[in-house]
């Protein structure tokens, strides 16, 4: 009981309010919404929004998604969070094809490039991987189960990424690490040969991309963080390339607009085929756009593209390999006192061509809300609803500031209670 008391006496409301997710198919068939625990997918080939099917418990997610993500080939979706439990999807039928249970609850998700393996990591800083090779469009994988990849030893892990040639899988973590480490040939077995880490951050890592053209395909990582800064790195060593403080380069410094403490990168995405990364940041209205000299291994010409009206600040960006559109969305779910738990806004910019004369002289644009594919059906089935109290976005944005503080910055705990989480560390438990 007294245990019980303790670990409820430490649960702050704040930190499970979760923000609102966007994914988009590598040819953008298709696009992905999550707030709270609706998953919100829109066929934009046919027009409509999607009915998903789960067969494996009845139900689809029972607590708030913190990780989705669509596969290279575009066939697999995986989605995951605080229930505990990671759910693979067919795009072809979007039919629930595996539902795999987690230890703990889930931070991040990855699927490799071939499409054979997922993996996911939990807050307790395990990496675990799921064998789903062989998967040819809509057969189901019965129980499944995951095994242990890699650990970070009691940090919470929050992006995991694989390098565009496979190779290498990365991980970071509230520690402000970020490991490199070679992907085996046989992931169920372990993952034990690290090829480098890229230490710099001086707060927790919060998303990592790869800049990747056709003249150099192997690209580099960037990397952003609680720091106010987004890194370029070369993975190969680890050593740091080159750092943006965002606030510098986008002329924020003397700004009312960003707060030092709240200026953390929260999601990052970079362009298909450009050497552009589009930054969002706690309180800006809008994006950071950096562009990525890869000869000179440098990062540039940061431009700030402000999202007018809605009270829209970014909380998650995803974009395809087919399209010049960069998807953005905000919100957050389980917000006390709303009469509105699970609400999200979309966005859409275009203009990202960089040599183009519109770059050039006014750079990328928001689209209005009809000039969206598929315009308002889209909005509605991904929003929940078209029309806004503009109040909502600006008690999510709030809210989210503090549950990504509770949540990322370090705490520091009695002696009590250390030991009373000590007896619930994985490798203190008593194996049966």
């Amino acid at each position: 009981m007294e245990d019980a008391a303790m670990e409820n006496g430490e649960t702050n409301k704040d930190s499970e309010v979760a923000p609102a997710l966007i994914a988009v198919h590598p040819t953008q068939n298709s696009v992905a919404v999550a707030v709270g625990s609706d998953l919100r997918v829109f066929d934009l080939l046919g027009g409509c929004a999607v009915s998903l099917v789960d067969d494996s418990d009845g139900s689809l997610h029972k607590d708030s998604v913190r990780a989705i993500r669509y596969g290279a080939n575009g066939k697999l979706f995986v989605s995951a969070g605080d229930d505990k439990l990671v759910k693979i999807w067919s795009t072809e039928s979007w039919r629930c094809i595996s539902s795999v249970c987690s230890e703990k609850r889930v931070s991040a998700v990855a699927i490799s490039n071939d499409g054979s393996y997922v993996c996911f990591a939990d807050k307790f800083g395990v990496v675990w991987v799921v064998d789903v090779d062989g998967f040819n469009g809509d057969q189901d994988f019965v129980n499944k189960k995951a095994a242990p990849l890699l650990s970070h030893y009691c940090s919470i892990i929050t992006s995991l990424e694989f390098s565009p040639d496979g190779r290498f899988f990365l991980s970071a973590d509230r520690d402000s690490k970020i490991r490199v480490t070679v992907f085996p040939k046989k992931p169920l077995d372990g993952a034990h040969e690290i090829q480098s880490f890229s230490l710099g951050h001086t707060e927790f890592v919060s998303c990592l991309a790869f800049v990747c053209t056709h003249e150099c395909p192997q690209g580099f990582l960037v990397s952003g963080s609680g720091d106010s800064t987004v890194r370029l790195w070369d993975i190969s060593s680890g050593s740091l390339l080159d750092t943006c403080d965002i606030r510098e380069k986008a002329g924020l410094l003397e700004s009312k607009e960003i707060e030092d403490r709240y200026a953390a990168v929260t999601d990052l995405c970079t362009i298909p085929d450009s050497t552009l990364v589009a930054v969002a940041v706690q309180s800006l209205q809008g994006i950071i756009l950096l562009s990525c000299d890869l000869s000179a291994q440098t990062l540039y010409g940061a431009k700030v593209v402000s999202i007018e009206g809605d009270a829209f600040i970014p909380t998650s960006l995803g974009t395809s390999f087919s399209s010049g559109l960069l998807w953005t969305v905000t919100g957050a779910s389980n917000l006390h006192d709303s009469q509105h738990p699970c609400l999200s806004r979309v966005k859409v910019i275009s203009g990202f061509k960089e040599g183009s004369p519109d770059f050039v002289q006014h750079g990328p644009i928001v689209l209005e809300d009809d000039e969206i594919p598929r315009g308002e059906k889209l909005l509605e089935k991904l929003q929940g609803r078209v029309s806004f109290d503009k109040n909502y976005f600006l008690t999510a944005a709030e809210a989210l500031k503090t549950s990504m503080s509770n949540l990322l910055i370090k705490k520091q705990y009695s002696t009590e209670k250390r030991e009373f989480r000590k007896r619930g560390r994985n490798d203190k438990k008593i194996k049966k």
